[in-house]
């Protein structure tokens, strides 16, 4: 895609697919969860979200770059950073307040103890100096810390991969492989507090950097090699789906995602490659085109997560996780309805 182009229609589709996916994988009984990509691959929505929002970040800075100037471009990610953070802070807010109500009333304390009441009613001017100052995040706001950091990441990132796309990765791909010793060094390794370790997450928003302001050419896209690699990428989709299904039954270390695994970057470029054909295609555009509302919640992404979570603790609070069969399908179902109907 041309970097002067204006917002991408594909882009916003695939945020707001992956908005609407992310809660739905957080809601504890979620029927349609298990319809998602974590199901099926060793990678989920979070590769794809980060991914997507270097691209957009790249995107937005090139275009104010080119019309206001290189000061302008950095204020406007400096800015995005306290929005970010603000964002984050609301999230962390509302998750407390919807577990104080909970256990006010006695209920779900499977959910109490998801939204880190019990800890923060026990210390509450220490856990909100650590809430804060970012040492841990409440349930479902943990992936916005980072994004604080990249925000602040893009002025630089952005102008070094215009220059040399290699010199980018190369310096994203080192600090990965250092993401653990690093993030024990800030204090940052504890996957209770830090779900997501920056220093490793940043690979996949320089992915997304890189591969907006350098992306595969028209010819390329058209040549014989481009052909095998998408045969050798679904085959490659299928054997990732085989493994999941049949070979890695039960539940991998969280510690393979928080510090983003070798495995995971593997499958998220093969998927992203076939999603990239499908845009060559114009299969995306069509079908964001009879599916605008989902385009709407990429374009209003941090406004959709807050209230999305908004949505999605207020179901989950009301709805008890104790229905099995077929009821329990059909009040899944309802609840998930809402909460994708909410942007």
């Amino acid at each position: 895609m041309d970097i002067r182009r204006g917002r991408s229609v594909e882009v916003d589709f695939f945020r707001g697919v992956v908005l609407i996916v992310i809660v739905l994988d957080h809601m504890p009984g979620s029927t349609l969860s298990h319809l998602m990509l974590h199901a099926y691959a060793l990678c989920d929505s979070a590769e794809v979200f980060v991914f997507l929002g270097g691209y957009a970040s790249a995107a937005a800075y090139t275009a104010v770059l080119a019309t206001r100037g290189e000061k302008a471009a950095n204020l406007r990610f400096v800015l995005r950073c306290w929005e970010i953070y603000r964002a984050y802070l609301l999230t962390a807010l509302l998750t407390l307040l919807s577990g104080a109500v909970l256990a006010f009333l006695n209920l779900n304390h499977a959910m109490i103890d998801l939204t880190g009441w019990s800890p923060f009613a026990a210390r509450p001017l220490h856990q909100a100096l650590e809430i804060a100052v970012l040492r841990r995040q409440p349930y479902l706001s943990s992936v916005l810390p980072m994004y604080v950091f990249y925000a602040l990441l893009v002025p630089a990132m952005v102008p070094l991969a215009m220059r040399s796309r290699v010199a980018a990765l190369a310096l994203s791909a080192a600090v990965w492989w250092l993401a653990r010793p690093l993030a024990a060094l800030l204090s940052i390794d504890d996957i209770a507090d830090w779900a997501f370790n920056p220093f490793a997450w940043q690979l996949m928003f320089v992915l997304g950097i890189v591969c907006r302001l350098a992306p595969v050419s028209e010819r390329f896209h058209a040549g014989k090699a481009a052909r095998w690699l998408t045969w050798a990428a679904v085959a490659a989709v299928l054997a990732f789906a085989a493994v999941k299904l049949f070979v890695l039954t039960q539940p991998l270390p969280g510690t393979l995602k928080q510090n983003l695994s070798v495995d995971r970057v593997i499958n998220f470029i093969v998927i992203a490659w076939l999603a990239a054909r499908l845009v060559r295609l114009g299969s995306i555009a069509r079908l964001a085109e009879r599916l605008p509302a989902v385009v709407t919640v990429g374009r209003t992404g941090l406004v959709c997560f807050v209230g999305g979570t908004l949505v999605s603790l207020i179901v989950d609070t009301a709805t008890p996780h104790m229905f099995h069969g077929f009821r329990g399908v059909l009040i899944g179902l309802a609840g998930e309805s809402s909460r994708s109907a909410h942007c």
